[in-house]
């Protein structure tokens, strides 16, 4: 699977990523997943939006992230934002994480782009009996004349059209954006599944914020970065100028427990 450079836009990744509803938080703890003294990994943390939400509820938490780019937004957010996270490197199939330490392990629009076999054997190893595996992805949905236009423009730059990101384009049957076949992946491997369920949201956009928006999506990241420019160009005069762009979006939210090991 080729992987995508989010790196080379690492600074709208950090503008465009702290979309993540406060649902979502509510909805974990009306679940019973609370963040206050645990031990939580989030792996393929980006520029760390997921990981400050949980600091913020007094989670133990570290952020392991490949890409050097978007570690140093992530730690530049923390001098910004007056946090004191750990940001380090490693993948979702070799965190260098210690075995059997974790409580929690969150992965937040990432799941897609593991190997998922070894990233399932890693999440396992660095567990705690009994932990609990966090599965999130979310979105813009289609549907306002806003992101019509913007897919109107992107195709015409995107070779072999705007298909989804990572091994989700591989995945024929999807249930709220997940492939099915993950769900089966997760429960071979000793991961029981506690809840399923997805949020509905509106995020509003600047027009620059939502420029940036969409050049952090996978479409965007992976082209060269003179094609990139040019269809950003093309879509800046050709959205309305009309504020805020408010855009819905879903989030959906897979909650597993590893068996005993």
């Amino acid at each position: 699977m080729k992987q995508t450079d989010f790196g080379q836009v690492a600074n709208s990744y950090a503008r465009s990523r702290e979309d993540i509803p406060v649902t979502l938080m509510e909805s974990l703890q009306l679940r019973n997943i609370f963040f206050a003294g645990k031990k939580v990994a989030d792996i393929g943390a980006g520029t760390g939006a997921l990981t400050r939400k949980m600091a913020m509820r007094n989670a133990d938490v570290v952020g392991i992230e490949p890409s050097q780019e978007l570690r140093a937004q992530a730690l530049a957010l923390n001098v910004a934002k007056n946090f004191q996270i750990s940001y380090l490197h490693g993948t979702a199939e070799a965190t260098g994480l210690d075995d059997s330490k974790f409580d929690i392990v969150t992965v937040m629009r990432a799941w897609h782009w593991f190997d998922r076999p070894k990233a399932i054997v890693e999440m396992k190893r660095i567990l705690k009996e009994k932990g609990t595996l966090i599965v999130i992805d979310s979105g813009f949905l289609t549907g306002s004349a806003v992101v019509a236009k913007t897919y109107e423009v992107l195709s015409k730059h995107v070779e072999g059209g705007l298909t989804p990101a990572g091994s989700k384009a591989d995945s024929k049957l999807r249930i709220n954006g997940f492939p099915m076949e993950w769900f089966k992946e997760w429960q071979e491997s000793g991961f029981d599944l506690r809840d399923f369920y997805k949020l509905n949201y509106t995020v509003e956009f600047s027009k620059q914020e939502w420029l940036d928006r969409i050049e952090s999506v996978s479409w965007m990241a992976g082209l060269d970065e003179s094609v990139r420019k040019k269809a950003l160009q093309e879509l800046s005069s050709t959205i309305s100028e009309q504020e805020p762009f408010k855009i819905l979006h879903e989030c959906n939210v897979c909650l597993l427990r590893l068996s005993e090991k």
